[in-house]
């Protein structure tokens, strides 16, 4: 390295080393300074990406719908506040409304069903409107007929008041229900109807009300009136009594034909659910309603209802096992033995 020399005077000479570059340093302290800058990045972006995991890991979404599960279960309804014309429901016009339908088959349970769901406060079922004819004569009656509950301007003596949670009806398969099915789901989507399907697994036992019930309407047993039902409403005695006489007639069953109509019945269930597939919907078997007291909870749950304790006055009337309700037992027992349909002979339901 070159050297710088001063002359002071003639006598001395000092020899002095030259000053470092400062271009030199200043490059030395720029690239600390950038690898420290890179270091710290590089530990920022490591924890960041470590809480990052974590939270991703840890957070749990709530009743989030899944993409595979049953549409009807999934499905959260629209709130409904309706308007009725022939009254006002003043303070009540902010509560909303649920809006359901019972599709059922006759003898399957659906009246001491509805009775369960009518005990609830904030429930009216208005029973089985399409039972008249004129009421589904054609689709337009049908709309009309159910514009006619779900505007709340139905009235019967299921109705509550205008602060009801919870409006519909039960409707069998055979009063409209499969002959206009597209129509009717489109209407039941449109203004978010939910469904409750009610059938019964048994399909002999309810093979043996119908055919009871069909003779009682003509034989009139109870001092020559009908009745399909028995209620408590009366002194137990009598109640008591009038279950008895119901259940004293022994249907004949026709046991040439017997396979053939369960296969038919089987049917009808199977279109039905097909055909209203699409719509928010539940399935309930009366046997479960019977020996599961959780399941009138899982109904009040699908209906958005505040669950309560649901009570009947309803009687059964045939009791016991079917081999004492079945004048034709022994027809009954050999044509159904061996077959898919053996088990309906030992069920108590």
């Amino acid at each position: 390295m070159a050297e710088y020399i001063y002359l002071l005077s003639k006598d001395a000479v000092i020899i002095k080393p030259p000053k470092k570059s400062s271009m030199l340093l200043r490059m030395v302290v720029l690239m600390f300074a950038m690898t420290f800058g890179v270091y710290i990045c590089t530990i920022c972006l490591q924890q960041i990406s470590g809480l990052s995991k974590v939270n991703i890991k840890d957070i749990q979404v709530i009743n989030e719908p899944s993409n595979t599960a049953d549409r009807g279960l999934s499905h959260v309804p629209k709130l409904h506040y309706p308007n009725p014309e022939s009254f006002s429901r003043e303070e009540c016009v902010d509560n909303p409304v649920r809006y359901f339908a019972i599709v059922s088959t006759q003898r399957s349970g659906s009246g001491w069903f509805e009775t369960l769901l009518n005990s609830h406060v904030n429930v009216s079922s208005n029973g089985e409107i399409f039972s008249v004819l004129d009421r589904r004569r054609n689709v337009s009656a049908i709309v009309g007929t159910l514009d006619r509950v779900y505007n709340l301007d139905w009235f019967s003596s299921a109705s509550k008041n205008e602060c009801s949670a919870a409006v519909g009806f039960k409707w069998m398969l055979n009063q409209g229900v499969m002959e206009h099915h597209e129509e009717i789901v489109e209407y039941l989507n449109r203004r978010d109807v939910s469904v409750i399907f009610l059938f019964r697994r048994n399909l002999l036992r309810r093979m043996v009300s119908l055919l009871a019930n069909s003779y009682d309407k003509y034989a009139k047993l109870l001092n020559g009136t009908h009745k399909s039902h028995v209620h408590t409403t009366e002194e137990p005695a009598t109640v008591l009594l009038q279950a008895e006489t119901l259940s004293k007639y022994k249907p004949i069953v026709n046991s040439t034909l017997l396979i053939s109509d369960l296969r038919q019945a089987e049917i009808l269930v199977a279109k039905a659910l097909e055909y209203y597939n699409t719509t928010r919907h539940m399935v309930v078997y009366y046997e479960d309603l019977v020996n599961n007291s959780k399941k009138l909870e899982e109904v009040q749950e699908f209906m958005r209802l505040p669950v309560m304790e649901l009570r009947s006055r309803q009687v059964k009337i045939h009791k016991g096992p079917l081999s004492e309700l079945i004048k034709n037992w022994e027809d009954v027992n050999k044509t159904l033995y061996g077959t898919e349909y053996e088990n309906y002979l030992r069920a108590d339901y």
